[in-house]
């Protein structure tokens, strides 16, 4: 260990000793766009944490670069500040930041200056000695995508994604505008790194529900046997935002909500949802089955599109007394812009287990709260014997229902049937429900806590493969297709409401509604 690095405070002895039982090497973690807010919010708060609890080798490193000139010193004092603002469920601790600052350093540069790399090369060596690294390297492209290219060629051209040890490289999402896009990035990225090098960066897999998942299926006899369309009724995968595009107008007016966020999180979510069970818990076995799952979804034909996916975009509206800007009144937003705030597809997937399963997958801007989930809508029972009691009289049964709650409050409810007190077989519905944190009661780890540790680890489990990628896009492929030739009337839904009337309509033709979660 450098002499440069102080001891740190002794760990908690109520903390699971399990969590530090992986053991990560030694390495240098080179961040471009150190100064965006990527880093300031997620990156550089959780290398912190990491460090807190001891889950990374106290001979790391962390390099920033960007091209805001700042000396090692003034890096430091600017992500001190991040870190103890954007620090998720956790205190700042001084004396531990005083051996993590120790371990960070900075670089000025610009991705479009060779002489850049160099002097990243001069800092590597330094930090390699200093902090005994052991050569390792985890490059992390927090930039602006049409950067990722370029600067993974110039890695290229100054050897540096070579050296005595490891070197794997983070990319961020969006990974390309399109399909076409997405495989050009991919034959880019190979003339450089081998895929067993290439992270690709989904947060969503790393948060503990989602992983919790695969838990809940291959760990438990009694749910893997109804997971199927013998009785599964249909899938509904929501993620909701009650914010707007928060000062991101002109990204947002290019990407819209298919882009953002159904071709990679909730498609990613699906194939959790819906793969089958690996023959061995390891990342390629997980990862193949995820892959072949997003293979094996119907690409949509042209004249499907209308009947199978909704476009929205949020118009002005009033939450709770509150007038809100419709999104061609955000700035840097085109005043006739056709993007989609909204965006809603039945998928379906064909295979044995899911024929005939719609799987509807739905995420928008501006709706009424802030919320991601899962719910497996499973079938009635065939023959009705009881009905439900409700407040307007009594009603037919409501099938049950698994929900699981990705965000804000992470957990599992399933819904099932009881009867009502007193005479007479009347049901009603009643739930059983899971919380992360009031059935562990510790900390749950960020999604980028969960990712950084596992990619310093060589673990891509959580991380999408070239394949998985180009599968993605090809099922939203055909969706872009229409809409970039359609002409929408915009606005369609007024901020603060669930989203345009289409939407109910697309579930309505097959028997469904929307849950409101």
């Amino acid at each position: 260990m450098s002499a440069l690095v102080q001891p740190l405070p002794e760990v908690n002895p109520l903390q699971d000793t399990l969590r530090f039982a992986r053991r990560v090497p030694p390495c240098a973690v080179v961040i471009f766009g150190a100064s965006g807010d990527l880093s300031k919010r997620k990156l550089l708060p959780s290398l912190y944490r990491l460090f807190y609890e001891r889950r990374i080798s106290p001979n790391f490193a962390v390099i920033g670069s960007s091209r805001t000139p700042m000396s090692d010193d003034r890096f430091r004092g600017v992500m001190k500040e991040s870190v103890s603002n954007f620090l998720e469920d956790a205190p700042f601790d001084e004396d531990v930041w005083k051996s993590f600052a120790q371990s960070l350093f900075y670089v000025p540069g610009d991705l479009n200056n060779p002489a850049s790399y160099d002097d990243l090369r001069d800092k590597l060596d330094a930090v390699e000695k200093s902090h005994q690294t052991a050569g390792n390297v985890l490059f992390y492209l927090s930039t602006q995508p049409s950067h990722y290219a370029e600067a993974i060629l110039e890695l290229g051209q100054h050897n540096l994604n070579h050296g005595t040890g490891w070197r794997r490289v983070i990319i961020e999402k969006p990974f390309g505008h399109d399909l076409d896009s997405a495989r050009k990035l991919n034959d880019e990225i190979h003339k450089v790194f081998d895929e067993s090098e290439v992270y690709r960066i989904d947060h969503y897999l790393g948060k503990e529900t989602v992983q919790n998942i695969l838990a809940f299926r291959f760990g438990n006899s009694m749910f893997e046997p109804l997971w199927n369309r013998r009785y599964v009724d249909h899938v509904q995968i929501t993620a909701a935002e009650s914010i707007g595009v928060e000062g991101r107008g002109a990204y947002y007016q290019e990407a819209g909500a298919l882009r953002d966020m159904i071709q990679n999180h909730l498609s990613q979510v699906m194939a959790t949802v819906a793969m089958e069970p690996p023959s061995v818990f390891d990342s390629t076995n997980v990862r193949d089955e995820r892959a072949k799952l997003l293979r094996s979804v119907r690409v949509m034909k042209p004249e499907d599109v209308s009947t199978h996916a909704v476009a929205g975009q949020y118009g002005p509206g009033k939450v709770g007394g509150q007038d809100l800007p419709g999104f061609r009144q955000e700035p840097s937003v085109d005043r006739d812009s056709q993007t989609d705030t909204y965006a809603a597809v039945t998928f379906l997937i064909d295979n044995w287990r899911w024929a005939g399963v719609p799987f509807y997958v739905r995420t928008g801007k501006r709706l009424p709260k802030r919320v991601t989930d899962i719910a497996i809508q499973f079938k009635a029972p065939p023959l009705g014997l009881f009905t439900q009691e409700t407040k307007t009289g009594p009603r037919e049964v409501r099938p049950n229902l698994l929900v699981v709650r990705i965000q804000p409050e992470e957990g599992i409810s399933l819904r099932f049937l009881s009867k009502s007190p007193g005479s007479g077989m009347r049901v009603r519905p009643v739930s059983m429900d899971f919380n992360y944190g009031s059935s562990f009661g510790e900390r749950t780890p960020t999604a980028y806590e969960t990712l950084l540790v596992d990619a310093m680890a060589g673990d891509p489990t959580l991380y999408t493969r070239q394949d998985m990628v180009e599968a993605s896009w090809q099922i939203v492929q055909p969706i872009l297709d229409v809409w970039a030739h359609s002409r929408f009337e915009f606005p369609n839904y007024a901020a603060g409401t669930w989203g345009p009337r289409t939407s109910d309509e697309m579930l309505a033709r097959n028997g469904h509604v929307w849950r409101i979660p």
